[in-house]
């Protein structure tokens, strides 16, 4: 079974639906002990960092994700969930993470011709050993929202690049820890599987 953490930050229908249509048994949940009974939990998220992680400590999710990770089970987060793994944000201030992988969320700063947030399909190049990323091809396209990015500290943890005015990782692999900064469940065949390779990982 996949749990997708509710924590009232997410698209989580359609990553549920991506993810049904492979075949997969899937729960919704902001229940801490059902999360941990899951083989692979996706922290999804859309919406502004300060909230997430306010929602996920007053919660006690913080604390489930801690223990995912301590089990060794797959953890895959998309977009937000992407950026709440981080060591710190500096979106509207500066928050603490949830310090899974260290690094920091800054702005892009663009030159007048890109907009801000990047919306849309783009190209990415995925390190030939990623589990997550196994037989997506270079070059290949996916869909990204977002106004925020991540700068690791650990180059060796990052999948994938993307450039949109600047280079900047796009997902980031380390142990049983995985994350796009795209939406797989937004990126038709090509993203399920994304979703597909995450549910064949090992336990």
């Amino acid at each position: 079974m996949i749990a997708i953490i509710d924590y009232g930050m997410g698209n989580l229908a359609s990553v549920k639906n991506a993810l049904t249509k492979l075949g997969y048994e899937v729960v919704i949940s902001d229940d801490a002990e059902q999360i941990l009974r899951a083989e692979r939990v996706i922290l999804p998220g859309v919406g502004a960092f300060e909230d997430a992680i306010s929602n996920l400590r007053q919660r006690g999710l913080d604390q489930a994700i801690d223990e995912v990770q301590r089990q060794g089970k797959p953890l895959l987060g998309i977009c937000l969930g992407l950026q709440l793994m981080m060591s710190e944000s500096q979106e509207n201030g500066l928050h603490k993470g949830l310090d899974l992988i260290p690094g920091r969320v800054v702005r892009f700063e663009l030159p007048v011709q890109l907009k801000v947030p990047h919306m849309g399909w783009n190209s990415i190049t995925p390190k030939v050993d990623s589990k997550l990323l196994a037989g997506i091809s270079p070059e290949s396209y996916f869909y990204f929202v977002h106004s925020y990015y991540v700068v690791l500290d650990e180059g060796a943890v990052a999948a994938a690049q993307c450039n949109y005015g600047v280079d900047f990782t796009c997902a980031i692999e380390r142990g049983n820890l995985f994350a796009t900064q795209f939406h797989p469940e937004k990126s038709g065949t090509i993203g399920l599987q994304v979703l597909k390779n995450f549910g064949e990982i090992p336990v």
